[in-house]
């Protein structure tokens, strides 16, 4: 069977997005390194940073995981002692995820590196090209 001429798997979208993510996840592994943070969990660590405790449900859709996704991490982060759940003050019936004081303590330095995992992820780009990507992304999403 020949291969159609009108599709090369190496020129579409979704092949070169995934190719662009696993790149992105390799050096997000090397700088955090092996104690630290996966991308997901870094990702959730942050929303609960900026935004103070949530429902599980609510942080999984500000993060955009399905609902299986976000109890995984959560999970995997209340395992490693970086968040608890805890009972709504204003609502006793709903479960927050919370940060501990651990999480708290070792998210300044997880930014830093994470500014590094994206300036590593861009580096190939020139500047202006670093910008329309994510613009571009933006729009995408």
């Amino acid at each position: 069977m020949e291969e159609p001429e009108d599709y090369v798997l190496e020129e579409q979208v979704g092949h070169l997005l995934r190719r662009a993510y696993q790149r992105h996840l390799a050096l997000f592994q090397g700088i955090m390194g092996e104690d630290g943070p996966t991308s997901m969990q870094f990702a959730a660590l942050h929303v609960l940073w900026r935004r103070g405790p949530l429902s599980q449900n609510l942080l999984g859709r500000s993060l955009a995981m399905d609902p299986p996704t976000v109890k995984g991490v959560v999970a995997r982060l209340m395992a490693r002692g970086l968040v608890v759940r805890e009972r709504d003050p204003a609502d006793a019936r709903m479960l927050l995820v919370a940060l501990t004081p651990a999480a708290l303590a070792a998210l300044p330095g997880w930014l830093e590196k994470a500014k590094a995992v994206s300036a590593a992820t861009l580096a190939p780009l020139p500047r202006d090209e670093q910008t329309r990507l994510g613009a571009i992304l933006r729009r995408m999403g």
